[in-house]
């Protein structure tokens, strides 16, 4: 052997090397994505600071609260639960927090605290809460801002709503600086949430598609399995979209983001119906390949093309141009079915061809063209009405 006549330590240096290398490698890329991270965040920590600061000025010195921690606090959950919600959601948070003051406020001030005071208070806060709106946020923050006044009030205090006005003005003023002095870029937000939606069903497409090519049936499982687990990234692309166009009708800082958001908010509809069709598609490739049945090379390109009309659409979505290119590509893909239908496939095949076609369709509506035209344009691609 090559090292049995070198010193332990000598043969053991490579090794070494090669560990404090890949330490390093590692250290830099976690290095680099709390980076990110950090800079990503960077606007919600400045939105966190000035509503703080804001809500302790206007509580303090314009109210005359002595110590209004209450409403600091306040416009901070505000700011920190609405990332990627709904505004009804921070709304039901700023009541929540009220709720859950007054009602804490007056129990204690009336029965004083202890256990069974917490055994009263929490479920009157959380019963109140669902009379007003029922919502998870409203119910969750009731209770707990209940809670905290029962832990930190005294009998011997007097019933005084400063809390109360404190949080309704910490709440107030965590929405006006979340839509009016620092609202976030809702474009930056939907293409954040976008390009790992896309790019997970533009990768599994090209996965299995070569797949096919290669008769590789334990890369087309790992496709499919992958894209049958991508219903997390979808989820975050509609949720995105949808607190996108928000923030776009309600800060007037935003209003010129309107119509990129509704060539996203249009495209989610599709790019959702694209990847269940998708499913259908690489789980019939799985089984294609299982049972041995007939693969043209013109099925293997038709998934492949599918996959780079997601990528291409994801740059045309982020370039807000239109996405002409995507168009021509998902038609490739519906041309490239019609020669495999053509060449001979088996039932598992024409299954594929049959979502080959459906996903085109899903992926030029996707690009802004109206239903009835999506389908003569793909069935003149496809050359026939094709298998449903």
């Amino acid at each position: 052997m090559a090292d049995a006549g070198k010193p332990p330590r000598a043969a053991a240096a490579p090794r070494l090397t090669g560990l404090l290398t890949l330490t390093r490698s590692r250290v830099g890329t976690e290095l680099r994505e709390r980076s990110d991270r950090v800079r990503a965040n960077l606007v919600l920590a400045l939105q966190a600071g000035l509503a703080a600061a804001l809500a302790w000025f206007i509580a303090r010195r314009v109210i005359g609260h002595p110590v209004p921690f209450f409403a600091p606090i306040a416009a901070v959950i505000i700011l920190s639960a609405s990332i990627g919600q709904r505004l009804k959601r921070a709304a039901e948070l700023v009541v929540g927090v009220a709720v859950g003051i007054a009602i804490g406020d007056l129990i204690v001030i009336t029965i004083g605290t202890g256990t069974w005071q917490l055994l009263l208070i929490v479920p009157l806060a959380v019963m109140v809460a669902v009379f007003l709106g029922s919502g998870a946020a409203l119910v969750t923050q009731a209770a707990s801002s209940g809670v905290l006044v029962a832990t930190l009030t005294s009998q011997s205090e007097n019933l005084y709503p400063d809390r109360f006005i404190d949080a309704l003005v910490g709440g107030l003023v965590g929405l006006v600086v979340l839509i009016l002095l620092l609202p976030l870029n809702p474009l930056v937000i939907v293409r954040r949430a976008a390009d790992p939606a896309l790019d997970v069903l533009s990768d599994m497409l090209i996965l299995s598609g070569k797949a096919l090519a290669g008769r590789d049936r334990r890369r087309a499982e790992a496709a499919s399995k992958r894209l049958h687990d991508a219903e997390k990234e979808l989820s975050e692309f509609r949720e995105a979209v949808e607190a996108g166009h928000e923030t776009a009708v309600l800060a007037p800082a935003r209003w010129r983001a309107r119509g990129p958001l509704a060539q996203y908010a249009e495209s989610a509809e599709y790019v959702t119906r694209g990847l269940r069709n998708s499913r259908v598609l690489t789980r019939r490739v799985v089984s294609l390949l299982t049972e041995d049945e007939p693969v043209p090379s013109a099925l293997a390109e038709a998934v492949c093309h599918l996959g780079d009309a997601v990528r291409i659409l994801r740059h045309e979505l982020d370039a807000g141009t239109d996405p002409v290119r995507t168009r021509r590509r998902a038609l490739d893909a519906a041309r490239c079915a019609g020669v495999a239908y053509d060449a001979g496939v088996g039932f598992n095949g024409s299954v594929v061809v049959a979502q080959v076609r459906a996903t085109a369709s899903d992926l030029v509506r996707a690009s802004g063209i109206e239903a009835g035209t999506v389908e003569e344009m793909v069935s003149e691609a496809f050359g026939r009405d094709g298998p449903e």
